[in-house]
This record gives C-alpha cells, sequence and structure tokens, in this order.
C-alpha cells in the first residue's frame, strides 16, 4: 500500500518539479522576452478577430445575447411584431463592441511592456489562464473607461436601447434588475471585455499547448521548458 502511495505521490508532484525546474534553467532575459513575445501576438490575434465586422456577431462563444430583462419580454415582443427591432438591437450591440474592442490593443500592449520579471515567471509557472488573469488585473479599468464612451455612440442611434435605459434606470431603483445593468452600454461593454478575455485565454491556452508550432524559437524555448 505504501509503495502504490508513493508512485501515485510521484506521479502527481514530479510533472510539477520538471516544469519547475525547466523554468529554473531560463534566465530572466529569456523568461520575460518568451512570454512577452507571446503575450503581444496572443493579444494581437484577439484583438484583430474581434475587432473585425462579426467578431462579436459571427462568434457564438462571445455573441452579446439581449439583457436578462429584455430576454425575458422578447417572446412577447415578436408576438406584437417586434422581432425586427429585437434582431436589430442584438446586431448593433455587437457592431458597438466591435467598434470598441481595436482600443484594446494599446493598452494590452502597454501592459506587457510594463512586466517585471516575477510578474513573467509567475504567469509560466501558473495556471493555464495566468497571462488572460495578468491583462485582467492591469487593464479591466483602463479598458472600460475606453469602450464605454463607444459603445454609447453607436448605441445612441438605436431607438428601442434608448427606451431599454429609460425603463430599466427605473427598474433598478426598485431593485428589479441589477444596477449595472441600468444602461445598456454598461451591459455591452461588460460582455464586450468578457468576450476579450475569453478570447485571449484560449490563445494562451493554444501557445502552452503547441508552443513548438510558433514561428519564434524563444517562444518555442521559454514555453517548452513547461513540458520539461
Amino acid at each position: 500500500m505504501r509503495a502504490r502511495t508513493f508512485c501515485l505521490l510521484a506521479a502527481l508532484v514530479m510533472p510539477a518539479l520538471a516544469a519547475a525546474a525547466g523554468i529554473a534553467d531560463l534566465s530572466n532575459r529569456d523568461a520575460v522576452a518568451g512570454l512577452k513575445e507571446a503575450l503581444v501576438k496572443g493579444s494581437q490575434v484577439a484583438v484583430q478577430h474581434l475587432g473585425a465586422e462579426n467578431g462579436f456577431f459571427g462568434n457564438a462563444k462571445v455573441k452579446i445575447p439581449l439583457p436578462e430583462t429584455l430576454k425575458k419580454v422578447e417572446g412577447l415582443m415578436r408576438t406584437f411584431g417586434m422581432g425586427k427591432q429585437a434582431d436589430e438591437l442584438v446586431l448593433r450591440m455587437n457592431r458597438a463592441a466591435e467598434a470598441a474592442v481595436p482600443e484594446a490593443k494599446a493598452l494590452l500592449l502597454d501592459a506587457v511592456k510594463k512586466m517585471s520579471v516575477q510578474d513573467a515567471k509567475g504567469i509560466l509557472t501558473g495556471g493555464n489562464d495566468a497571462a488572460t488573469q495578468y491583462f485582467k488585473r492591469t487593464t479591466s479599468g483602463t479598458l472600460e473607461q475606453r469602450f464605454l464612451p463607444i459603445v454609447k455612440k453607436a448605441m445612441d442611434r438605436v431607438k428601442l436601447a434608448e427606451a431599454y435605459n429609460h425603463y430599466a434606470e427605473r427598474g433598478a431603483k426598485f431593485g428589479l434588475l441589477k444596477a449595472e445593468d441600468a444602461k445598456l452600454e454598461n451591459y455591452i461593454t461588460r460582455k464586450a471585455m468578457d468576450g476579450l478575455f475569453l478570447v485571449i485565454a484560449e490563445e494562451e491556452a493554444r501557445i502552452r499547448k503547441d508552443p513548438v508550432g510558433e514561428a519564434s524559437d524563444i517562444i518555442k524555448k521559454v514555453f517548452g521548458a513547461l513540458g520539461k
């Protein structure tokens, strides 16, 4: 029994020790350079995909649906011949997100530039979404500030959005819906950020899974060390 227990513990612990040893063999310069290059590439891919037409609307994983309060009356809207307006609202919400996302490029690159050696090695030895969580911590507040006015400008021309804001603000005062959803632009901005971080996380997972598939030697070296 003891022998089996020891073998089981060894099977669980040794891969982690091996990964730590692989990272330890890298110089600080290599670790930071490789990680930064990977994050720049991954974040640029995410922004490029989502910032294009149908980046949100054509992607079921990130497509922004109607807020819960409107979902509850969507069937009624369609019954009374307002299905076209509901569909148009969903389209405009996603187009607003697509217009806002390019603002993230400079912020994500700046977050990469400011990354310390400690940040880099923590990300490399962290979970599969450690880099994505770093981006969330360092950019979320500024992303919201940049996205919101773009989203608001896009939605100001949509009559149903104006009506939603009018009634949602009243509903929030009585606790009928979350205060953060009282304005449609706030809801869209939050969902746009969620979608951005989801795609960044997918890119991060892809690079971690197949570093050899990346073109850069430094990315192969750094992420490859995790598998040693």
